[in-house]
């Protein structure tokens, strides 16, 4: 039995990978709201990747690059996981805000203006996508309204984008893709 399926992926060998949220629990305050779950071609259950990870708190969507790794986007968590294809973590973007921070508390969508955005982190981001370099594009979707650009190593490169209507201003990017 599936929760609310927010993400599905295929990899190269016709895998499905399906992100979703459901009555999982695990680290984060609150609703952990996610499980990443792999089935072969024929629709037989192959593993549940990252199990309680931190980094699972509200899922949004998984994507699968061409070499097969998979890419989990966690809203609620503020964190980007990239998997190797054996589910191993190669690589993390973002930072999930600390129940023990001394300010903790619920990220604030509406504020005008709103908080400026930082370098490598995020207000619940969307999506990735790759271009043919492999450079790295994150839709800071909810909050943020901005896409982060980082090189094929993962080291932060730009950002692009505010919130807004305007010219060079997004409003809520939510899905994202390259050439």
């Amino acid at each position: 039995h599936l929760g609310e399926v927010s993400g599905i992926a295929t990899n190269s060998k016709g895998h499905v990978f399906v992100f979703e949220r459901g009555s999982t629990i695990g680290p984060a305050y609150s609703a952990a709201a996610a499980m990443l779950l792999e089935f072969d071609k024929d629709g037989k259950f192959v593993r549940e990747i990252g199990k309680n990870l931190y980094a699972w708190s509200f899922a949004h969507m998984v994507r699968v690059d061409k070499d097969d790794n998979i890419w989990a986007i966690d809203k609620g968590s503020d964190m980007i996981v990239k998997f190797n294809p054996e589910g191993h973590v190669a690589m993390v973007f973002g930072r999930k805000k600390e129940a023990s921070d001394e300010d903790a508390e619920p990220w604030k969508r509406n504020l005008k203006p709103p908080l400026a955005p930082v370098n490598s982190q995020f207000r619940q981001p969307t999506d990735v996508a790759w271009n043919a370099a492999g450079d790295i594009f994150i839709s800071d979707g909810y909050v943020n309204a901005r896409v982060a650009k980082f090189d094929k190593n993962g080291d932060w490169v730009k950002s692009f984008g505010e919130p807004g209507s305007g010219p060079g201003q997004l409003n809520t990017p939510h899905s994202i893709a390259t050439d």
